[in-house]
């Protein structure tokens, strides 16, 4: 069984024993290592999820970025403090574009109003699309009229990472190949190495195959050991693959 809590257990510790760098993504931005991880991880649902991803980090002596959305099903307080509390950085998930029907001007003061909420939670210096695929708005279209340094932010993955350089592995689709049913999250990446499953990738770092400089986007709430709700899951995103497919013909 892929996307469990075992498997992601397994998936950490294959790539710990390749002694890459582990950074958060504004670590990166500062001071990139040469051989480094980004673990990145957008809190879409079940925020729970991610704090059990991010106790497990915390065990392992690793630091990761989790960005969360400004929606219930999301934004929740006491999670992002205790994330936060265990070292990792947080992030805004940000769609303003898409909850503001494509207003530019309501988007951008829905963008200010939520970032200082965040940020009376924890400290937040990097944001990060969501794709919300569902929608005819593409929230990254916010940044054509408006500049996010200009709210002390240092940096958003889809304009500030060179991924021909950095190799990028997302789990969007339940699987890690899934360009063909993502409608947003996607990059120009010049690397030809591809990956369907997580032992896949377990594989390629036992045998020191990896690149050197790797982010991966990890969604926590689709990863889980309970067998009733790991079936719920991948019921649920074959459905919605199918419908992205659609909408991206």
């Amino acid at each position: 069984m892929d996307f469990t809590i075992e498997k992601y257990k397994a998936l950490l510790s294959a790539l710990l024993k390749q002694q890459y760098h582990f950074q958060t993504f504004s670590d990166f931005l500062l001071s990139p290592k040469e051989r480094s991880i980004i673990l990145r991880h957008d809190v879409d649902l079940l925020p729970f999820n991610s704090l059990a991803f991010a106790k497990i980090q915390s065990e392992n002596k690793v630091k990761c970025s989790y960005y969360f959305r400004a929606v219930p099903e999301s934004w929740n307080e006491n999670v992002i403090q205790e994330i936060s509390s265990l070292g990792h950085e947080i992030g805004y998930h940000y769609e303003c574009l898409t909850t503001c029907n494509g207003n530019m001007e309501n988007a951008i003061i829905d963008f200010e109003l939520n970032l200082s909420r965040l940020r009376k939670l924890a400290p937040v210096s990097t944001i990060c699309m969501h794709g919300s695929p569902m929608s005819k708005w593409d929230s990254k279209d916010l940044w054509k009229h408006n500049k996010y340094q200009d709210y002390d932010i240092i940096g958003e993955p889809y304009f500030d990472v060179d991924f021909q350089k950095v190799f990028y592995l997302t789990d969007t689709g339940r699987r890690w190949d899934g360009e063909k049913v993502s409608v947003r999250d996607k990059v120009n990446s010049g690397s030809i190495l591809t990956f369907h499953t997580t032992q896949q990738i377990i594989k390629a770092a036992d045998m020191g195959q990896l690149p050197n400089q790797i982010m991966f986007t990890c969604h926590p709430q689709r990863w889980t050991d309970n067998k009733l709700k790991w079936g719920k899951e991948i019921v649920v995103q074959n459905l919605k693959n199918q419908v992205k497919r659609f909408l991206i013909k």
